[in-house]
């Protein structure tokens, strides 16, 4: 005000109220560094789509900045939907790419007051539009509290609050959204919600001691009774004791012995038979899943043989995504370690996800996954490493999909380096 005061003959700087759609491409320093002439061309590919949706939504970009894009529009509504329309577009071409080696975008989109410079756009407005697009998982969209009233009774779209989030540099915390599921696209990656900042950390702790507490109870009791359970298999039937004296034997040296009463090459019938006389023995009143399932826990089971199992135990229910279900999992590169690729698999059966495999060498460690599968296709997965005396290496938290025999993850290790999961459904997998 005193530099108009100062200076009466200076023009007033004009605003106006825009929804302003911020983009930026996810790992673009990664993909750049692992192959800049591929990586330029399909973002030049991907920005040629971007720039005419947007045109065709009648809006206009702004302003770009390497991989950054600014959009501008007059209305609410056909942002979200432009938004909507480019990450469908650009899904259909990453598809045809390597899960490494595609370019998604993340999006934010802010409905707020603006300043015009020339063809610019500057402002809170268009901040907090990028703030949100950091928010977004790759190839989702966050919107702020101002969009989402506007929107939310004219599209037929799917929302998640995270609540009221604090961004660097943004005075005020700014509600904030996640587009789940749109006509488009279907299914959008959408971030965890973050726990209320009410809680004090002092009940949180307390919370998880009490959790930490009731877990070990609860696991000495359970270990208590499937030790109990394999001592009566053991006397019941001899080839359950060997069984039994060849885990010890492993867990003693750290290394896994050899399969010499059950392993994957033997029908699975003749495993069911063994868990069979063993339950013929049991005392009255114990119950019969427990000493059937005695065998099955005394001696440690590979990738096939477990994948086996969980397809024979969900023949009886298995759904149109039952099965097993392989393909890489990729770790992106960091400034110590390089990026790696490898095979895997695991078994989906109802809403479980499970696998489990040796990861190599001669360190005794091995990859431990468990996830859920939504009714919706959308999924969330924990992998884990454990050594052989059970302490854990490294913990990867992913989120994706799984759609027509396909299972797609995105996440990271605690340290943020990137993994990516893309698995296809084996044929005849399901029954």
């Amino acid at each position: 005000m005193s530099d108009e005061l100062d200076n009466p003959g200076a023009p007033l700087l004009e605003r106006k109220l825009a929804t302003i759609v911020s983009a930026d491409v996810a790992e673009f320093s990664r993909l750049m560094g692992e192959d800049e002439e591929q990586t330029m061309r399909t973002f030049r590919g991907h920005r040629e789509v971007f720039e005419s949706l947007v045109a065709m939504h009648r809006g206009r970009i702004f302003n770009t900045a390497g991989d950054a894009i600014l959009a501008e529009f007059g209305s609410a509504v056909e942002a979200v939907r432009c938004a909507t329309d480019i990450q469908a577009a650009l899904r259909t071409r990453n598809d045809q790419l390597p899960a490494s080696r595609q370019v998604r975008f993340r999006i934010g989109i802010n409905l707020g007051d603006v300043m015009v410079q020339g063809q610019d756009l500057l402002g809170d407005g268009v901040n907090v539009a990028a703030r949100l697009q950091t928010a977004a998982e790759p190839g989702g969209i966050c919107i702020a509290g101002s969009v989402y009233d506007q929107i939310r009774n004219k599209l037929s779209l799917s929302f998640q609050s995270l609540g009221e989030r604090n961004f660097k540099n943004i005075q005020q915390p700014v509600r904030t959204f996640s587009i789940t599921e749109a006509d488009g696209p279907g299914a959008l990656p959408s971030p965890k919600p973050r726990g209320t900042r009410s809680i004090s950390v002092k009940w949180i702790a307390l919370g998880l001691l009490l959790l930490a507490g009731g877990y070990w109870a609860y696991f000495v009791n359970e270990r208590g009774k499937a030790e109990h359970a394999r001592a009566i298999a053991a006397a019941a039937h001899p080839e359950v004791k060997q069984l039994e004296a060849t885990r010890l034997s492993g867990e003693k040296t750290g290394t896994e012995q050899p399969q010499q009463t059950v392993n994957a090459a033997q029908p699975v019938a003749s495993k069911t038979g063994l868990a069979a006389q063993a339950g013929a023995a049991r005392p009255a009143g114990q119950p019969e899943a427990k000493i059937a399932e005695a065998p099955r826990r005394a001696t440690p089971r590979g990738p096939t043989q477990q994948n086996a199992g969980a397809a024979a135990t969900s023949t009886m229910s298995a759904g149109p995504r039952d099965g097993v279900y392989s393909g890489q999992i990729c770790y992106g590169q960091t400034s110590k370690l390089p990026a790696r690729c490898y095979h895997a698999e695991g078994t989906i059966s109802g809403t479980k996800i499970t696998g489990q495999w040796p990861m190599g060498g001669d360190m005794g460690i091995t990859m431990f996954l468990i996830g859920y599968a939504a009714p919706s296709g959308n999924v969330k997965i924990e992998m884990h490493s454990e050594k052989a005396d059970g302490s854990r290496v490294a913990t990867i938290d992913l989120t994706g999909t799984v759609h027509d025999g396909l299972l797609s993850a995105r996440g990271s290790f605690l340290n943020e380096r990137s993994a990516i999961l893309d698995w296809h459904k084996n044929s005849g997998a399901s029954h």
